[in-house]
């Protein structure tokens, strides 16, 4: 019984994080939100809406601050805010964790380079289809890119962190070139 229940377990672990497992596609209308968020460990609301304005934007979603593949993932995504910014993007990360939680991590692990938004109804990952399957409350790894006219041009999803901000940088540079 305990060697079925840890084979499902696996199962659906591998199936969370299968790349065709999203079911928000490239030009699908985007999920407009607001949320709680912390920059450099100070609280605000963000707005996708907002943020869409001033040009695209990378929604990722990930499982839990602090941990191993997040704090890379995190570290990536600090490192090259200044690239995105200089093609006009920005960048919002989003967990299940609670604001003072990512107050900590966005000065640690973000470098205070870009936002982290707290989703602990998972409101957000649920209508950009992100939960982690059979693993609620977590958000899978997904990154999503989301142009000024409120489309997905991009999306992506591995549990592994390393190709996430090389793929999103490659799909704002498409974009950006296509509407210079």
């Amino acid at each position: 019984m305990l060697v079925r229940f840890i084979t499902g377990a696996v199962a659906l672990f591998c199936l969370a994080s299968n790349p065709a497992f999203a079911a928000l596609k490239a030009g699908d209308k985007a999920p407009m939100f607001k949320a709680r968020a912390s920059m450099g460990g100070k609280e605000f609301t963000f707005s996708l809406a907002e943020a869409l304005k001033k040009g695209p934007v990378v929604v990722y979603f990930y499982p839990q601050a602090f941990t191993s593949g997040c704090t890379v993932e995190a570290h990536e995504f600090a490192e090259a805010m200044a690239k995105f910014n200089a093609l006009g993007a920005s960048v919002i990360g989003i967990s299940n964790d609670d604001i003072a939680t990512l107050n900590k991590f966005s000065t640690s692990e973000c470098r205070s380079k870009f936002p982290v938004a707290a989703d602990k109804d998972q409101r957000i990952m649920t209508a950009y289809d992100s939960v982690m399957m059979g693993f609620l409350p977590y958000a899978n790894r997904t990154s999503y890119v989301v142009t000024p006219d409120g489309r997905i041009s991009y999306e992506y999803t591995s549990l592994d962190p390393s190709e996430h901000v090389k793929n999103t940088m490659a799909a704002v540079e498409s974009w950006k070139a296509k509407h210079p």
